[in-house]
C-alpha cells in the first residue's frame, strides 16, 4: 500500500468517465484501501479466547492507529515529486477505516447473538 501511495502522480494513468462526474474517484479508492487495511488488522484479533470487551478495545485501536498511519502517508507524500499532502485524503482514510470498524463491531455482534 506505501507503494502505491508513493507513485507519482504523473505516472498515474487519469481515467476519465460517466462515473468521475458522480463520485470522486480517487477518495472512494483511500477510503477502500484504508478500510481494507483496518479490516484485515482487526481479522486475527476476532479470537473465542479473547473477551469481547477486550476485542472491542483492541478494534478501537487498530482503528486509531490505522487512521494515524493515514495521516503519515499524507506526510511522507511531502517528500515525493510529484504528490502532495491533502487534508481530504487523510479523511478519505480515516472515513474508510471508521466504516471498517462499525462494521467489524456489528459483525462481532452478530455472531455473539447468534451463539
Amino acid at each position: 500500500m506505501l507503494v502505491a501511495i508513493c507513485i507519482p502522480r504523473a505516472d498515474i494513468p487519469k481515467v476519465s468517465s460517466w462515473l468521475d462526474l458522480l463520485l470522486d474517484l480517487d477518495k472512494m479508492i483511500h477510503a477502500a484501501m484504508f478500510g481494507v487495511l483496518a479490516f484485515l488488522a482487526m481479522y486475527p484479533f476476532n479470537n473465542k479466547d479473547i473477551p469481547l470487551a477486550q476485542q472491542k478495545k483492541i478494534f478501537l485501536r487498530i482503528a486509531i492507529f490505522t487512521s494515524c498511519w493515514g495521516y503519515v502517508t499524507e506526510c511522507i507524500q511531502l517528500f515525493i515529486p510529484g504528490r502532495s499532502y491533502d487534508l481530504v485524503d487523510w479523511t478519505a482514510d480515516s472515513i474508510g477505516v471508521v466504516i471498517a470498524f462499525i462494521c467489524y463491531r456489528w459483525y462481532i455482534d452478530y455472531k455473539n447473538s447468534t451463539l
